[in-house]
């Protein structure tokens, strides 16, 4: 071999060396620094989900930034904050806030929350008497 082949080849085989083995799988970095938070919200008439048909859905997607298809995400990614997840709490977050009066009439309409808040798995429904106690006891998140 003529000496300059011999330093590329040995050239070649340090970089390879350096480089370590090429079936090893690359590592790949996290895509983001912040636990997921992305949820699905349905809504439909009926005293519970197992027996409802959804009748809306909506995402909410409350990473780093606020996304989805929810009429208003911010607003409801900002009631999952206040209540630090706690989604008993949401049902019954603003009181009466509208001052808008609700009749007594029983039409129950269930709303459910699937999908992920700051890395926990999310399953979760609550039933409103009516669609008036949910849209004006309920948090943002349940206003679609």
């Amino acid at each position: 071999m003529q000496p300059m082949t011999r330093r590329a080849m040995t050239g070649a085989l340090i970089t390879v060396a350096l480089a370590g083995p090429l079936s090893m799988p690359a590592h790949s970095a996290p895509a983001s620094l912040y636990a997921p938070s992305a949820l699905v919200l349905t809504t439909g008439h009926g005293e519970n989900a197992a027996t409802t048909t959804p009748e809306r859905a909506v995402t909410v997607n409350c990473a780093y930034t606020t996304s989805g298809t929810h009429p208003d995400p911010r607003q409801a990614c900002a009631d999952l904050d206040r209540v630090n997840g706690n989604l008993d709490r949401l049902a019954t977050l603003r009181g009466n806030a509208t001052g808008q009066p609700c009749t007594k009439e029983y039409r129950p309409i269930t709303v459910t929350l699937q999908g992920v808040w700051r890395g926990t798995r999310v399953n979760y429904e609550h039933t409103f008497a009516n669609s008036c106690l949910k849209e004006t006891r309920g948090a943002a998140l349940y206003a679609f």
